[in-house]
């Protein structure tokens, strides 16, 4: 499996970006997808995951209310629609990919390469 992470660019706060992650190598709908990020100097953490089907999702509360996952199964793509964007967004945001399941914890399977979202104050 492959995932390829795109989309990120710098943005002023309180704007919009919306990131893709497309995947390729194996059955995407037999796969959970999640997006991560890491800021310099902290840990990976965890934004946002969909189910197989894409009829539940869940959110970091950082998340909530601004950020939106979503998936086409029939391109095999996941996206990540972020608005009202806050300088403390700013991170690499990684793509990940397990079969079956997946949670919070970064221990999913598959991993994109990560794009680089900037957010000016």
């Amino acid at each position: 499996v492959q995932l390829q992470a795109s989309g990120g660019g710098l943005v002023q706060a309180g704007g919009s970006l919306r990131l893709s992650c497309d995947f390729s190598g194996g059955t995407f709908n037999d796969h959970v997808l999640a997006w991560f990020r890491q800021a310099p100097g902290k840990e990976r953490e965890f934004v946002a995951s969909i189910t197989t089907s894409g009829a539940r999702t869940m959110y970091s509360d950082s998340a909530k209310g601004r950020f939106t996952i979503s998936r086409d199964n029939a391109k095999a793509t996941a996206f990540l629609e972020m608005s009202n964007l806050r300088p403390e967004d700013t991170a690499i945001y990684y793509c990940a990919a397990n079969p079956g399941w997946g949670g919070i914890r970064p221990n999913y399977r598959y991993w994109g390469q990560g794009t680089l979202v900037t957010v000016s104050s």
